[in-house]
């Protein structure tokens, strides 16, 4: 218990170091941050990677030793001359949680200091409702998450909870979901659930869950593109998540494209978003059922049972010939606006992911033919497309280590 004690002292006093910004605090978040990025290393590894004396960052390591956020991994082997310590975050210096929050499920997580996942639960059963009910709802679920954890409550450093919509990471705010007072969300969560609290875009969590632990590897300008229920866009420029002056950036789905009668749930007509989304794709097959085609979901249309879109796709990989024909229709219009997306970006890699990359190839192969029709030949060649390594759990993973990130980025 003295222990514990002494621990989260000290652990109190680095975090109030870090909201006052002082030098040492900037200093030794950079370090921290090094440690997220690139494993352990040794001190003149870290001197170098900083530009910081040797005996500057031996200090710093011995302090940060002390308070239990890095620990001494031992000699490192080398061919030949002294044999310098390797250093590294202390797993259990801390614990970060995530949420993401889904159409009709919450997932919810809890990494150590190092990033690894501790405790994972997915698709908690959870109707968004955008009310403040929905928000009691969301943080009591949380609660009980927080409670049943075997480790202890003080060492819980940060929450970072994704948010579909506008969302501004720096101030907090969310101007699509929970908007119901002045104050910042982040604030108001905060203050219900009793911990330091993050926000941020969910589409912006998956890009970052994937590229801190999904099929990124070592490319630096990536583009994620998020076909769920909406349709978003994540961006890494030269290794940085790509946020815009508020926040909003990668609203693609919201783009321009179609001249239809086909109101967004934004208000306007003509969306990306109303003919290629999940969206879109649940509206095209009732339309089609109802019309007299066939499909394994059929007999539950017509009897007026609401279906999901989970069982949509289960019905893609059950090769329901109606189903997948939609799917790769999406794909091609999805493609076509890709396309253009590379012509701008001329990124390294094209990441799909969302709950409709879970078709794989019956997405993703239509996609890849709209992208070499209607890209630049020479733009295209540098862009690799894949699905998602992460797949359901890419938003959870990020929202885990942006709850990380999010306090420790100088």
């Amino acid at each position: 218990m003295y222990v514990l004690l002494i621990y989260c002292k000290m652990n109190r006093h680095f975090l109030k170091e870090i909201e006052i910004g002082s030098k040492n605090a900037l200093v030794k978040k950079r370090i921290i941050t090094h440690y997220i990025y690139n494993g352990s290393s040794t001190i003149t590894d870290l001197s170098k990677e900083l530009d910081l004396s040797v005996p500057t960052v031996t200090k710093f390591i011995g302090e940060m030793c002390e308070d239990g956020y890095l620990n001494d991994y031992g000699k490192l082997e080398t061919s030949g001359g002294r044999h310098p310590n390797l250093y590294g975050l202390n797993p259990e210096s801390g614990y970060f949680i995530g949420v993401d929050i889904k159409k009709f499920a919450v997932n919810i997580g809890l990494i150590n200091f190092k990033g690894d996942m501790v405790e994972l639960k997915m698709n908690i059963p959870y109707k968004l409702e955008n009310s403040v009910k929905g928000m009691d709802e969301l943080c009591h679920i949380v609660s009980s998450f927080i409670a049943e954890l075997p480790i202890s409550k003080e060492k819980i450093l940060n929450i970072n909870v994704n948010v579909s919509g506008r969302v501004n990471p720096e101030s907090g705010y969310s101007f699509s979901q929970f908007n119901f007072e002045e104050r910042p969300l982040a604030d108001i969560l905060s203050e219900k659930l009793g911990y330091r609290l993050s926000i941020d875009n969910d589409t912006r969590a998956m890009t970052y869950g994937e590229y801190i632990q999904g099929c990124v590897k070592g490319e630096k300008n990536v583009i994620f593109v998020n076909v769920s229920w909406g349709l978003g866009i994540g961006i890494i420029i030269d290794g940085k998540v790509y946020t815009g002056k508020s926040g909003f950036s990668g609203e693609f789905g919201h783009v321009n494209a179609f001249d239809n009668e086909i109101i967004c749930h934004c208000g306007k007509k003509g969306c990306l978003e109303t003919e290629a989304s999940g969206t879109a794709l649940y509206r095209i097959l009732l339309e089609r059922i109802q019309g007299g085609e066939r499909s394994i979901l059929s007999e539950e249309v017509l009897a007026g049972k609401q279906i999901t879109l989970d069982e949509i796709i289960a019905s893609v990989i059950k090769e329901d010939m109606l189903c997948i024909e939609i799917v790769e229709e999406i794909g091609l219009k999805l493609g076509k606006q890709i396309a253009g997306l590379i012509n701008l970006f001329n990124p390294e890699l094209v990441i799909i992911g969302g709950t409709l990359s879970l078709t794989d190839d019956y997405l993703t192969q239509p996609i890849r033919s709209a992208v070499r029709k209607y890209s630049l030949n020479l733009v295209n060649k540098d862009s690799v497309i894949m699905t998602s390594k992460l797949k359901d759990r890419a938003g959870i993973v990020g929202a885990c280590m942006l709850a990380r990130s999010r306090m420790f980025e100088a």
